[in-house]
């Protein structure tokens, strides 16, 4: 790869200067309690169970205590703060034994620059009991199924659900607390769905409005069992906390896993974020399914070590968690929603076609250059922000699971790499302002090639 020496050095200084932490962003991370999630752990042990169909107007057990809970906990960290529950009603079906309204808990801290634009932050706050039940043959035969034992819910259990989600909720509480005393270019919501037990109800519900209202959802972070270190098998790891992104390798969600892994090593570089490249555990699914399905980016935390016997069991207890891991798993959000909220918007790298069969489709602006040998690319940013430094270009061999190489060139919106090629090579453009945050890549992906009819007789 040929460059400039003059551009070498603007590449170096420009690169030293972005590379660096925001103050701001580490005071965030920083700023998460240890004591402060203990308390809402407890809290929420307290309620006894926060199963869906558990009492709703008891004022001290239930789902519907738990639920004022924690709407009066979101009220009271800032006036900014706009707190508002997402009610449906939904009707008996499946996992859903009865006809039931569920309440979504949503605070808006609206953006000054792009408020139309969203990072959302997300739990869920039911828990869930199961009883077990001897296996049965599918077939009827003599045949056993893969499984010990059918695990069937059991509403009238004890469900404290501290890990899960109890943990989940701590980040969004505690991110709210925190990240309300700032002010950030873009929205950011802080949401905690009812229903996921059942089969993800309020997430689906909250992500189909949002698609048929056009809303502008830019990444969503869910977290969902982010508070254990030990598993069943006995297997400890507290240094690790696993994101999970939809296929394909450059989805919008996988880009958004690559970007909450880079805040980390910026910003907590005792912590590892595995990236999963699968959209959750195997035939298994999180609140940010919904999204995913919707279209948007979204992406699950979640500890490499669940501990199967205590989780939708009466034994899924603060004592059974661990406060410290869960403060790590928050400080990784905190990274990255601080970072993704203050960066400016990603660039577009793609135009419509102006002619033929795929007349209109969105085609990546990316070419061989007049050389045919080059790697030419454009982009567009309308409307860019007055704290704009300009673009890094990121690529990696087609093999590679994340970028390989970065190259920042300034304020510009097309860059030629010579004798570069785009072949065996992907490419992607992030923006960057002038206290180092990241705008989330656009990648050149290209549109699957059309499938070709052809007459015969």
């Amino acid at each position: 790869m040929r460059i400039a020496g003059l551009a070498i050095l603007f590449v170096s200084c420009a690169s030293a200067q972005y590379k660096a932490a925001n103050p701001a962003v580490q005071k965030i991370v920083d700023s998460v309690s240890e004591e402060r999630v203990t308390t809402i752990l407890k809290t929420l042990e307290g309620f006894g169970t926060r199963d869906l169909f558990s009492a709703d107007d008891d004022a001290a057990h239930g789902i519907g205590a738990a639920r004022r809970w924690i709407f009066d906990q979101l009220s009271s960290y800032s006036p900014r703060l706009q707190v508002h529950y997402d009610t449906y009603r939904v009707r008996k079906k499946a996992r859903i034994v009865r006809d039931v309204e569920i309440h979504n808990v949503v605070a808006v801290l609206p953006g000054k620059l792009n408020p139309e634009r969203q990072f959302i932050i997300s739990a869920h706050y039911d828990s869930f009991a199961f009883v077990k039940a001897p296996p049965v043959s599918p077939t009827g035969g003599g045949e056993s199924t893969p499984d010990e034992f059918f695990q069937l819910p059991n509403h009238s259990e004890i469900a404290p659900g501290v890990s899960d989600d109890g943990s989940g909720i701590a980040a969004v509480l505690e991110m709210a607390r925190i990240l309300s005393q700032y002010e950030f270019e873009k929205t950011i919501v802080f949401v905690v769905f009812a229903g996921e037990e059942e089969g993800l109800v309020g997430s689906t519900l909250y992500a189909r409005k949002a698609r048929s209202e056009n809303q502008i959802i830019d990444g969503v972070l869910n977290n969902d069992i982010i508070g254990t270190e030990v598993s069943g098998s006995g297997k400890i790891e507290n240094e690790t906390v696993q994101v999970y992104s939809d296929d394909p390798p450059d989805s919008s969600s996988r880009e958004l896993a690559r970007y909450v892994a880079g805040t980390a090593n910026r910003y907590l570089p005792g912590l590892t974020l595995d990236l999963v490249y699968r959209s959750d555990r195997l035939g298994r699914g999180g609140d940010h399914t919904p999204f995913n399905q919707e279209g948007y980016a979204a992406v699950r935390f979640t500890t490499p070590n669940e501990n199967l016997a205590n989780q939708h069991s009466p034994t899924d207890t603060f004592a059974n968690t661990s406060v410290p891991y869960t403060v790590r798993a928050i400080r990784a959000n905190a990274a990255a929603l601080a970072s993704l909220a203050l960066a400016p918007k990603a660039p577009v790298v793609t135009e419509p076609i102006s002619s033929g069969p795929r007349k209109g489709q969105p085609t990546p602006t990316i070419g061989r250059g007049k050389s045919r040998y080059d790697a030419a690319m454009r982009w567009r940013n309308d409307n860019p922000e007055p704290d704009l430094l300009g673009y890094a270009i990121v690529m990696r061999k087609t093999t590679a699971a994340d970028w390989e190489r970065e190259i920042f060139v300034g304020n510009v919106t097309e860059y030629t790499l010579k004798d570069v090629s785009i072949d065996d090579n992907i490419f992607g453009v992030k923006a960057i302002d002038r206290d180092g945050n990241e705008s989330l890549v656009a990648p050149y992906v290209p549109s699957p090639r059309p499938k070709l009819e052809v007459e015969t007789y």
